[in-house]
């Protein structure tokens, strides 16, 4: 699996409909309407999401392997 760095992550969930809630330091929480879910995605520069919290970020959006 190929990893990527929040910014990207981030970016990839805004096209699939999920918006900036608020920012809690380097962390930017994303909701979507009519979802009880919240995205959590820490953005430290341009370092990669460790793959474990991709994984489950991935599933929440949903965004398939081919989109990264």
């Amino acid at each position: 699996m190929k990893s990527v760095s929040g910014k990207r992550f981030a970016q990839l969930a805004e096209d699939k409909g999920w918006r900036l809630a608020r920012i809690n330091g380097s962390h930017h929480i994303y909701t979507q309407e009519g979802k009880m879910e919240r995205l959590v995605i820490p953005l430290h520069g341009n370092q990669t999401l460790k793959l474990g919290l991709q994984r489950s970020l991935m599933k929440i959006v949903p965004i398939p392997e081919e989109e990264l």
